[in-house]
């Protein structure tokens, strides 16, 4: 008996070293991105920038946002961290496939301005598939600005398929010139949720206009909130901000993504819906912005395809938890023409496109 007693100290002995190791090693690699980052514009081939390459006023553009969810969800995955099953895709050749397979359909709308979320880079849960290069391969003619949201320490859970390290961000492929693109932190959790929850930022891009104003993209992937009202109210303050900047400097503004929030839903609205579905607060906007949604008549609104799925089981039409996360904020200078959820069915995310045109005012 002693000497089973003595194995089995050993034994847990070694698994407490190896635990206090790890938590050492989680917080000493754990890093912010740094604010304020200046971003590298890549040019797209084969193009000049001349005065007709400016944007002009009454003139139609279009603009998508679409998260890719790191190209692992297929309609039938479903996601560890949101009660499903798996932390990694299926296989590289599956991550090849939807990677593809979304790229193609953005790019089939031939967006002026394409904003993509969950791009990753080099991580395990996408067998290091350089996810960039491939949408970069579906945007030829652009330019390209690409915003790191995080680059994570290796996530030893779940046991039986380590998450593993991520390196993710947000990419904005652009038909027009862009002067300069900026990264900045948002505000995000300090507890230890922080190693789950991960970094999360937009950038800010520039697009000149012929009338000497610039419209100013924000590309952007919130946090998934849950009940943290500090965070919440922190990144959307931040936000808010940073666009009536803008605006006051006579810009036009123009911001997409993913914003983890319920963008049907106002505060009193009494339907079920998940605890992290939390209704966009939009008394928090400043003056002269809105969502393009709420353009929409309520008839047009209802009758919108929600734009994101939840993970924890896979996808099965009228039985999953469906939500409408992703869309565009716009100033008040900016006239939407046309607003749309594009309906894939989830076919190579647990979201879908949405998709807007709009026209610059005078």
């Amino acid at each position: 008996m002693k000497k089973i007693l003595k194995v089995l100290g050993i034994i847990l002995g070694a698994v407490l070293v190896l635990l206090g190791g790890y938590l050492i090693y989680l917080f000493a690699s754990y890093h912010r991105i740094p604010d304020n980052q200046q971003l590298e514009v890549e040019t797209a081939r084969n193009r000049e920038d001349t005065e007709e390459n400016k944007l002009t006023t009454d003139t139609e553009y279009s603009a998508l946002t679409y998260n890719i969810g790191f190209g692992a969800y297929t309609p039938d995955f479903s996601f560890f961290m949101d009660g499903g099953k798996s932390s990694w895709a299926k296989s590289k050749d599956s991550v090849l496939e939807t990677v593809q397979g979304a790229g193609a359909l953005a790019a089939s709308y031939a967006p002026d301005f394409a904003m993509i979320e969950e791009i990753d880079l080099d991580s395990t849960r996408s067998y290091h598939v350089d996810e960039y290069s491939i949408l970069k391969d579906h945007f030829p003619d652009y330019y390209y600005v690409f915003a790191q949201n995080y680059d994570s320490a290796f996530l030893f859970y779940p046991f039986t398929q380590p998450h593993g390290s991520s390196k993710s961000g947000i990419g904005l492929f652009s038909r027009y010139p862009v002067t300069s693109a900026l990264r900045r932190s948002f505000p995000v959790s300090t507890s230890f949720t922080k190693f789950f929850d991960l970094d999360r930022c937009y950038s800010i891009s520039r697009v000149p206009v012929e009338n000497g104003k610039e419209l100013v993209i924000f590309a952007l992937h919130m946090s998934a909130y849950g009940n943290s009202d500090e965070i919440r109210k922190g990144q959307i303050g931040m936000l808010a901000a940073d666009m009536e900047k803008e605006y006051e400097a006579g810009n036009y503004v123009l911001c997409g993504g993913d914003f983890n929030h319920d963008l049907k839903a106002s505060k009193e609205d009494t339907g079920e819906r998940e605890s992290w579905a939390y209704p966009f607060p939009r008394e928090e906007l400043p003056e002269h912005f809105f969502f393009g949604i709420d353009l929409l008549t309520q008839e047009e609104r209802d009758n919108l395809w929600n734009s994101a799925r939840n993970a924890d089981m896979e996808y099965v039409p009228d039985v999953t938890y469906t939500v409408t996360l992703d869309g565009f904020i716009i100033s008040d200078n900016i006239e939407c023409t046309s607003y749309e959820d594009i309906n894939t069915g989830y076919s190579y995310s647990d979201h879908d496109p949405v998709y807007m045109k709009f026209k610059l005012k005078d």
